[in-house]
This record gives C-alpha cells, sequence and structure tokens, in this order.
C-alpha cells in the first residue's frame, strides 16, 4: 500500500491524536494519543543509510499495542534500497573504518553510548510505545543497551593476537581482521537490546553493519542510529527499515555482506542458513527456546516462584529465554502450584505508560492470537487451565492486545504446549519425581537455549548445570543477563554466541603469518 508523503502523515497522524485525546479525555486512549504525537515530534522515522535519513516510495505503519492505533510509518525498503546500504557500507569501510584501530573505535563507541545516555528517557518512550513493555521494564532495557555497547566500547582495545612458539627459522603470529560488512536482523521482542547486542560487537571488531529491525518495532533501531550522526563515519551504520522477505531476504542472500547475524524464529533461522550457504557466508544464529525450570524438593519455594514468575511473565511472556515450563518435584508440587498461581494472578495487567503497571500488552496482533490458540490448543490437550487465559477485565484494555497471565497444570512433556514456543504468559506445570528423571524431562525438547535450577544444595546445582543440555543456566533466579557472558544456545536454539568476548570472534576472521628467518648476516 502507499501512503501520503511522510510529513503530511505525520502532521494528519498528530491532528488525529489531538481529536482522539479530546474524545476519551482522561482515558488510556488519551495518554497514547498524547505519547505517539510525542514520538513523531521526534523524528521523520525514516532508514539510516551513508549517515542520513533515507526514505522510500512505499510504506509500512507501525502499530500501538495497547490501543491498536497506528503510531506512525516507516519505509517499506526493498533490494535496491539493501543494495545502497551495502554498498555506504563498504565505502565506509574501505575509506575509513578499515584504518581505525581498537583505540579509535572504542574512543567512538564511549562517545556514541553517551550521546545514548543523554536521550535514555525518550529511548524508554518509544520503547514503551512501540513494543507495549511497561515504562519501568523499557528503561531498563535502554540502559542494559546502553551498558553493553560500553563493554564492548571497554574490551575492544584489548584486542591482540597471538604468537606461535617455533624454531629459531619461523616467525609465526595471528591477525585477527573484521569482515568488512557485516548484515543483521532483529527480533521485535527486545528491539534496542537486541540492536546493541549485535551493533556493539560488530562495530568494536571493526565491521560496518547493515542492519534490518523488526518491522512491528523499528523506532528505538532507527532512533540509535540517527543519534550516532556525527560520530561515526557516515555508512559505517545503516538502518535498513522493512519485511523480512524483502530486506531480510535481501540481506540474506547479498553477496557482499561477509557475515549473518540474525535473532528470531527457528523456522526463520533455517531459511537464513540456507541462504547463507550460497554464498559460503558464516551465521550466528539465537534461535527460539522452550526453557524448563528445575524445582526440587530442597529449593527455598519462595524464590523458585519468584523465579519462575520473572522467567516467564516479563515481557509478557515474549522472550527466547523464557521459563515457559515449570519441573516441580511431586512432593512440593501442590504447594508449589497455589504459590504460583497467586504469584501470576498478583501481575497488574494496564497501560503501560502507567508505574503501577506490571504487565503490559503482547506486541502485536499476530502473537495475540498465536498465544490465545495455544491456550485454547492446552484446553483440548486436557491440561488443567489453573488461572488466567482470558482478556482483561478492564473494558480499556480490550482494544490492546493483552492476555492475563495463564498456567497450565497436569501437563504431559509430549503434549504441544509443554513442547512448542508460545512466546506469551503462558506457564505449564509438570512433576518429576527423581532427579534422572527431571534432567531427562527438561532435555526432552528440540531446544537447548536456557534452563534453570531451584536448590539449597551445591552438589545438585553443579550436576544439573552440566548434565542439561542448554547453553545458559539460572540457579536460583531468573537472570541477569550481562554482556560479560556468552548468549546462546545448543540443538534447535541457535548456533554462536551472542554477547561476551567470543561474539567477537565471530565478527573477526583469524589469519596465520608464517615468516621465514633466514641466518642473521651483514
Amino acid at each position: 500500500m502507499v501512503l501520503p508523503p511522510k510529513n503530511l502523515r505525520t502532521f494528519v497522524s498528530n491532528v488525529l491524536s489531538l481529536m482522539v485525546a479530546q474524545t476519551f479525555s482522561g482515558s488510556i486512549r488519551e495518554a497514547h494519543a498524547a505519547a505517539r504525537a510525542e514520538v513523531n515530534e521526534i523524528s521523520d522515522w525514516d532508514a539510516w543509510i551513508d549517515g542520513r535519513g533515507y526514505s522510500s516510495d512505499e510504506q509500512l505503519e507501525t502499530t500501538d499495542p495497547v490501543v491498536g492505533e497506528p503510531i506512525t510509518t516507516i519505509p517499506r525498503c526493498d533490494a535496491r534500497d539493501v543494495d545502497r546500504a551495502v554498498d555506504a557500507a563498504w565505502e565506509a569501510y574501505e575509506t575509513q573504518w578499515a584504518e581505525t584501530t581498537p583505540r579509535d573505535r572504542s574512543k567512538l563507541l564511549f562517545e556514541w553510548t553517551e550521546k545514548l545516555r543523554d536521550h535514555v528517557d525518550e529511548l524508554a518512550l518509544l520503547e514503551c510505545v512501540d513494543t507495549g513493555k511497561p515504562r519501568s521494564q523499557a528503561r531498563g532495557e535502554v540502559e542494559g543497551a546502553i551498558d553493553t555497547i560500553e563493554y564492548y566500547a571497554s574490551i575492544c582495545r584489548a584486542e591482540d593476537g597471538r604468537q606461535i612458539t617455533t624454531g629459531d627459522d619461523l616467525h609465526l603470529y595471528t591477525r585477527k581482521e573484521p569482515y568488512g560488512v557485516v548484515g543483521q536482523i532483529l527480533p521485535w521482542n527486545f528491539p534496542i537490546w537486541a540492536a546493541a547486542w549485535k551493533l556493539g560487537p560488530a562495530l568494536a571488531a571493526g565491521n560496518a553493519a547493515v542492519l534490518k529491525p523488526s518491522a512491528d518495532c523499528p523506532l528505538t533501531a532507527i532512533r540509535i542510529a540517527e543519534l550516532s550522526e556525527g560520530v561515526f563515519p557516515d555508512g559505517v551504520l545503516n538502518i535498513a527499515t522493512g519485511t523480512g522477505s524483502e530486506v531480510g531476504a535481501a540481506i540474506t542472500d547479498h553477496e557482499d555482506v561477509r557475515k549473518l547475524s540474525f535473532t528470531g524464529s527457528v523456522s526463520v533461522g533455517t531459511n537464513v542458513m540456507k541462504a547463507a550457504a550460497d554464498n559460503v557466508t558464516p551465521v550466528t544464529l539465537e534461535l527460539g527456546g522452550k526453557s524448563p525450570f528445575l524445582v526440587f524438593p530442597d529449593a527455598d519455594l519462595g524464590r523458585a516462584v519468584n523465579a519462575v514468575a520473572d522467567g516467564i511473565f516479563y515481557s509478557t511472556g515474549e522472550i527466547c529465554d523464557a521459563f515457559s515450563r515449570a519441573l516441580v518435584h511431586e512432593e512440593i508440587r501442590d504447594e508449589f502450584v497455589d504459590r504460583f498461581v497467586d504469584a501470576a494472578e498478583s501481575y497488574v495487567l494496564g497501560d503501560p505508560l502507567d508505574e503501577e503497571t506490571t504487565m503490559g500488552p503482547l506486541t502485536s496482533e499476530a502473537q495475540y492470537e498465536t498465544v490465545t490458540d495455544y491456550i485454547e490448543l492446552g484446553k483440548e490437550e486436557s491440561a488443567t487451565l489453573l488461572t488466567g487465559g482470558d482478556p482483561p477485565e478492564n473494558e480499556e484494555l480490550r482494544d490492546g492486545w493483552f492476555i492475563e497471565p495463564t498456567v497450565f497444570g497436569d501437563v504431559e512433556n509430549d503434549m504441544r504446549i509443554a513442547q512448542e514456543e508460545i512466546f506469551g504468559p503462558v506457564q505449564t506445570i509438570n512433576t518429576f519425581s527423581d532427579y534422572d528423571e527431571a534432567i531427562k524431562l527438561a532435555n526432552d525438547t528440540q531446544f537447548g537455549l536456557a534452563a534453570g535450577v531451584a536448590t539449597e544444595r551445591t552438589s545438585i546445582a553443579h550436576n544439573a548445570a552440566a548434565d542439561l543440555n542448554a547453553g545458559l543456566v539460572y540457579v536460583n533466579e531468573y537472570g541477569p543477563i550481562l554482556p560479560e557472558a556468552p548468549y546462546g544456545g545448543f540443538k534447535a536454539s541457535g548456533i554462536g554466541k551472542d554477547l561476551g568476548t567470543e561474539v567477537l570472534e565471530h565478527y573477526q576472521r583469524t589469519k596465520s603469518v608464517y615468516v621465514n628467518l633466514s641466518e642473521p648476516t651483514l
């Protein structure tokens, strides 16, 4: 669909927002009409290519998930626009960025984070309106994104090669070199944090980047790119907005993109890997999860309940490593269930702009339909619905994509709700009788992103951490996720790592240099 020119659209959007605000005075709609008007004052929301805003003939609407109203429009880029972004990235890399030292890049990354820190409130508002996250969560994720970039600004100066000991007639050493231009594709559930996870190490390692944010939640990625103006050379950081089938596919298929990093679903990740194979492009994939949390009989139940609740209800359950499967020892099952249902029912669904809200809506209508379909499936599979599963009682929330925290008991491990990633606030609970059964149930899934353990015994904690087939193991808590530690899963949850020092290796190539030495003569 071709939409009218951007400045006219913005004017019309602001006028309509004010009209809605007057009609729904004092309501959630009024608050969001004002917030959307504020969002449209911040930027024109164009793509960002070669150091400047970049528009296109066609546009896509983004939608406020709280009230189902349009926020703004973004360019619907296509393969030709991706070509321009890749060309700009290579031009910047070959003429300026490749000559920078780790010290240079560290200084510029710190300068960028200073600008981002000056706009924390603005970025939190964007994330809140764009995704429906409660404001406090959005702010925490903005600060986490900035901390991630600062981490890579700090460690990139420690980059070095390795000298390999040989005979006196040979000097052998390694060099680490960037790929040049890398392509990065973001999910919609953690827009700014995911952008930092990818841009921070890629730029620190010396690459230029072409990044595609989700078409559902592109605003913070666009804005942090705009805030890089005057920091990085034009073309080092490029944002191509649009659909996965157009922009994502064009980045994945591009012969001049030398490295790919994708976060998203298993099905799309599989297609990314297949497409990358045609150009023998190395890939990092962070895909889905169906993470178990094992509650042993010696566990502190208060901590265990809080850990599982945080792990499934934070961000409305739209988390790759969500603790969506609670495996509870049969001796404590009843007490755990009672406490967990109370915890689920304590969440406050509401306007994410309201500081009292602890759970916002799902991010898109499509995801709302997916989650509600899985809830109906759970009932059909004869799991016991212990609480939730309905839209909120508050009529003001009925136009948004809200769903109550939902808990199923009496779940068997072969049920689809126990095996398939729901990506919403839906918890399943089943039981085990001994340690071996707990580990067997936990590992009985195609995924291997994360797992959790609740126990007061060190021997159980460390043995379970070794026996669980997952890339991350949390003990007695959900999180934290820190940039210092590698993040990534096993099996269908992906290959490679985000975060930690390991990710720098994914954005660099290692070269061995053999210098043959002859006898010194004068």
